[in-house]
């Protein structure tokens, strides 16, 4: 990133609320490594954001997902993207009103990802419902093959089941053990935890683009590009990567993008206000 278009009296290349968040994050990481191979407690679990019908939901995870993450190259990019974007911002904001942001940004991808997965979960459960009324292998298969792929590709159990029931179609007990499958796999998934502070960094990003717009940022330190660009790529990608929904992608894109959709509004509403 060029550095010399902004260089006000007290700058800070590590301002005080950017150090100890990477720090905190740190911190985290450390603790679910450390926490797993000693004790053989899941932080995750406990800490990680689970949609709200999972048994492993607790309200609280909704600030404390966003310390943790699923690998060192993972909380490596976003601890890097943070101090890259977010020091500037801080330097200009001040301390407090960027961690405000960081906050509002990381709990609003939390909430936008909750509506995602509810919109998501809704048409599967009714889907399963009616199901339930007139269960048949070949509906089954589909179900499966369209919600949950791995499991029909790769899943021993269920590859089974489905063989033995198309030899015996009209097997009521098969029937009924569907029914147990689908909401079993269904709750597995519920259980799937959210975790990364990737939503509060691309709301930082988003911000560093409208503050900014016009600086250049050297992509992996060799390409310039402007940030209000930068953004808008990072952007458009998010959207594609949402929409398409691939099954193998464990990434959160609509995460990302409540980020920078509430970083959005709360800069334009900062802005209303003349705070900026």
């Amino acid at each position: 990133m060029s550095s010399n278009q902004y260089s006000p009296a007290g700058f800070k290349l590590l301002p005080p609320v950017v150090k100890n968040l990477l720090i905190i994050n740190g911190l985290f990481y450390l603790a679910t490594l450390s926490f797993e191979s000693a004790f053989g407690i899941n932080l995750v679990r406990f800490l990680g954001l689970h949609y709200f019908q999972s048994e492993y939901f607790q309200p609280y995870q909704y600030v404390t997902y966003m310390f943790l993450h699923a690998s060192f190259g993972h909380i490596l990019w976003n601890m890097f993207a943070l101090w890259m974007f977010g020091y500037l911002l801080e330097n200009v904001w001040g301390s407090k009103r960027f961690l405000i942001y960081y906050m509002i940004t990381g709990i609003g991808a939390a909430l936008i990802q909750t509506f995602v997965n509810w919109w998501g979960f809704s048409s599967i459960q009714q889907e399963a419902l009616v199901y339930a009324d007139q269960p048949t292998v070949e509906a089954f298969i589909g179900f499966i093959k369209h919600h949950f792929p791995n499991y029909y590709e790769y899943h021993d159990t269920i590859r089974g089941f489905i063989g033995e029931w198309t030899l015996n179609p009209s097997n009521s007990s098969y029937a009924s053990q569907s029914v147990d499958y689908m909401d079993q796999l269904i709750q597995l998934q519920m259980n799937v935890p959210t975790i990364g502070a990737s939503g509060a960094v691309y709301g930082i990003l988003l911000a560093f683009g409208m503050m900014f717009p016009n600086m250049l940022v050297y992509v992996y330190f060799l390409f310039p590009i402007k940030a209000k660009w930068i953004v808008i790529l990072y952007g458009a990608f998010e959207v594609f990567s949402g929409i398409s929904n691939n099954p193998s992608d464990n990434v959160a894109h609509f995460a990302h993008l409540g980020g920078m959709i509430f970083g959005f509004f709360l800069i334009l509403y900062w802005k209303k206000k003349t705070i900026l």
